[in-house]
Formats: C-alpha cells, sequence, structure tokens
C-alpha cells in the first residue's frame, strides 16, 4: 500500500509586535464578544500585564472578569477551580489569556467546559482520560503570550498534572486552537533569566522535535475523519522549524544573560511563534514525552526564578533534560536532518550543540541535579510510555528499551 499523500496545516490568527496587546479589546470587538473571561497567573497580574489588556478591553466597551489564580505548571484541581469560577460567573461569549502556557492552557480548558457537557477527565487524552471529543464550538479565544516557549497560543492542546496519578498529560483537539495569538515581546521583559532559559529550551526543541518528526508520506493513508493536527513533517512546518532555529542561535543566549536586550527578545518572541506553527502540525515526539513523567513525578526540586513554595520542574527544561540523548538514539533516522538542525544553531554535533547550550544558559546538569537517579528510570519509562499520541511521531519506534536508554543517559550531562 502506498503511503499518506496528504498533510493539513492550521494556525490561529496571529498579530505580532510591540505594542499589539494594547489592540485586544478592538480585536475581540470584531468577534462579536460582549463579556469576556480573562484568566492569568498571580505572577502576570503583578506585573501588571492582565490589567493593562484588561483595560484595552474595558475601552473598547466590553465587560471583562477576570480570574488570577492560574497555576503555574496546571493541575486537574487547578483547572476545576478555574472552570467552576468561570461557570459561576458566567455566561461568557469570549475568552482571553494573559500569561505563560499555563494560563492560555487553562483557559483552553475552561473553554471546552463552558461550552460542552461533562466532566474534565471525561476530555483528558486516553489512557488517562476518557478522551472524549468536544461536540460544540469553543467560544472565540485569544491568547496574549507572557513568555517565550510554549507555543501555547497556536496549538490545539492543553497540558496539565493529574495529581493523584503522578502524570502529565492533556487535551487535544482542533476546537482548541486559539482564534487569535497577539505576541507582543514587550510583555516577556519581566521574564527572569531561568524562566527565559527554560522557555527557550521549549522553542528549541519544539523546532527540534518537528524538523525531526516522522514525515507525512511515511503514514497510512488516512481518511478524512481520521486526521489529527499532528501529522508529522511536512514542508510548511519545517520551513518554520528552520526560521526558528536560525533566530534563536542568535537571540538564545543573549536574552537569557540580559533580559533588557530588546532585539533578542523580539527575536525569541517570534522564534517561538514560528516554532508554534511548525509543530502544532508537525508534531513532537520523544523529549515531550520524557518530560511528562519528569514533571509529574517531581519530588523537591525547586527551581530558581518560580514560585518557592511549591517543588517542580518547568516544562522547556523537563523537555530538555533529554533531548540530547533522545536526538543521539534518532539520528540515524535522518542524519542530514540532524545535521543541518546542528549547523543553524552554530555546531555540528547536535546532541553537542544542546548540551553546550545547556550549560551557557545555566540549566541543571541533568536528571540527577532535579533529584532522580537510577531507582526512577523504571517509573519514568512507564510515565513516557503513556504518551503514545507523542511518541507515534518519532521517526523510529520507541519502546520501553529506547526509552531507559534516553533516560539513563540523561542523569548526567557533564
Amino acid at each position: 500500500m502506498s503511503g499518506e499523500t496528504v498533510f493539513t496545516y492550521a494556525a490561529p490568527g496571529l498579530k505580532f509586535g510591540r505594542g499589539a496587546s494594547r489592540e485586544v479589546g478592538w480585536d475581540l470587538a470584531q468577534y462579536g464578544a460582549r463579556r469576556v473571561l480573562l484568566l492569568t497567573d498571580a505572577g502576570v497580574a503583578a506585573a501588571g500585564h492582565a490589567a493593562r489588556v484588561a483595560e484595552s478591553i474595558t475601552s473598547a466597551g466590553l465587560d471583562v472578569t477576570t480570574y488570577d489564580r492560574v497555576r503555574v505548571e496546571p493541575t486537574d484541581g487547578s483547572w476545576a477551580d478555574a472552570i467552576e469560577f468561570a461557570l459561576a460567573e458566567g455566561p461568557f461569549d469570549a475568552v482571553v489569556a494573559v500569561g505563560g502556557g499555563s494560563s492560555i492552557d487553562t483557559a483552553k480548558a475552561v473553554n471546552l467546559l463552558l461550552t460542552n457537557e461533562g466532566e474534565l477527565m471525561d476530555y483528558v487524552n486516553a489512557p488517562v482520560g476518557g478522551g472524549r471529543a468536544p461536540t460544540k464550538p469553543l467560544l472565540p479565544m485569544v491568547a496574549v503570550p507572557t513568555t517565550t516557549g510554549t507555543g501555547a497560543e497556536s496549538t490545539t492542546i492543553c497540558v496539565l498534572d493529574v495529581v493523584a496519578l503522578k502524570v502529565k498529560t492533556g487535551i487535544s483537539h482542533a476546537r482548541l486552537r486559539p482564534t487569535l495569538a497577539v505576541v507582543d515581546p514587550d510583555l516577556t521583559t519581566s521574564q527572569p533569566p531561568m524562566v527565559t532559559a527554560s522557555c527557550g529550551m521549549d522553542i528549541l526543541c519544539h523546532a527540534l522535535e518537528s524538523w525531526t518528526a516522522r514525515p507525512y508520506t511515511s503514514y497510512d493513508p488516512k481518511r478524512p475523519e481520521q486526521r489529527v493536527p499532528y501529522c508529522g513533517s511536512n514542508p510548511i512546518a519545517d520551513m518554520w522549524a528552520e526560521k526558528s532555529l536560525s533566530l534563536l542561535a542568535k537571540s538564545f543566549v543573549r536574552a537569557v544573560r540580559d533580559g533588557d536586550d530588546a532585539e533578542a527578545r523580539e527575536e525569541m518572541a517570534l522564534a517561538a511563534t514560528f516554532a508554534g506553527l511548525g509543530f502544532g502540525n508537525a508534531g513532537v515526539h520523544v523529549p515531550h514525552a520524557c518530560a511528562y513523567p519528569i514533571a509529574g513525578r517531581v519530588r523537591d526540586y525547586r527551581p530558581p526564578d518560580y514560585p518557592a513554595d511549591e517543588a517542580m520542574v518547568p516544562h522547556g527544561m523537563a523537555v530538555v533534560m533529554t533531548a540530547p540523548a533522545a536526538f543521539d538514539l534518532l539520528r540515524a533516522a535522518a542524519p542530514e536532518r540532524h545535521r543541518r538542525a546542528a549547523e543553524l544553531l552554530g555546531g555540528e554535533d547536535l546532541p553537542t550543540v544542546l548540551r553546550s547550550l545547556m550549560r551557557d544558559v545555566g540549566l541543571p546538569s541533568g536528571l540527577a541535579e532535579l533529584g532522580f537517579d537510577g531507582s526512577d528510570v523504571d517509573d519514568l519509562v512507564g510515565g513516557a510510555l503513556q504518551q503514545q499520541r507523542l511518541l507515534a511521531t518519532a521517526p523510529i519506534e520507541v519502546g520501553a528499551d529506547e526509552l531507559a536508554g534516553v533516560f539513563r543517559a540523561s542523569m548526567e550531562h557533564w
């Protein structure tokens, strides 16, 4: 049987540039919105970003209700709290997220449960949840990222920790993609160094994983109803990934070392946007699959520049911890792509380039520094194996033995 001959591509509307967030009220009015729910977290609220967006909304003659209790690295409990608030304060006819991936993902989940019947776990990806698809359209949603990295403003997925199961998973459906992404680089200047470093690694892995993903032509032909947003590497996603890597090579380390470098901040914001437009269609694979159990099973690691009252491994940090070993495993599937990626980043060997960047931006030296050791490998492998939706996008078949090798090789990077 011949392989797939069709790939799909979708993206939100995009408004990019300094000062773009001041126009959110006008944008919402074009969707016919009158009563808006704005979701953010306490840190973003304290920086004043959410209030300025809310002022733009009210200046356009719209009502806005703000929820500012989004949890950094959301859980099923934090989502339930936001959903309960929205249902009690509604009805609303549009949703706005101001913040990082946590706020944008929480807004997606809230939007889903405002418009569709059922419980949160009904929609969480199987096998953790019911894997139910929404049957009704969602409200218009505007995503205003204040961090450069997650790409959540472009994607069809929202991610959470299911606390009782100690697993990070998500909800994935095309209807979760925001209607409009408003990317204003001025909002990222308040990002401290470790947040910038972690988010930048998320951008980097988004671009690298979509660039090295299984080609769309390698899949069996699908019927229209079988098509999913992650369709494998394809010419359009490749274009965005390459451009993202080129921008990161110039701006990433500069932005971490000097948060006031406006040019570096703008280039990172553009790199994040390009990477999101790529991986939001091609998909991600092994490093992201491994990141879920790393974040979900954290014990007492508390990263600098993040809330000190709770243990966490920020998403981008969790992703890049296994990236060098993962790309070492995968390079034989498409060595020319790995060489090209390394060249775009200014090196010759991709795992070596990644380890060097991790050192340069002050990230932990490996999983051991996060509190893991060899006795955790089987548990981490079990968690990664639950992410079959992601592993299916890898360019080779990746099972328990391969994942165990990746986790063991990631305990110490230097």
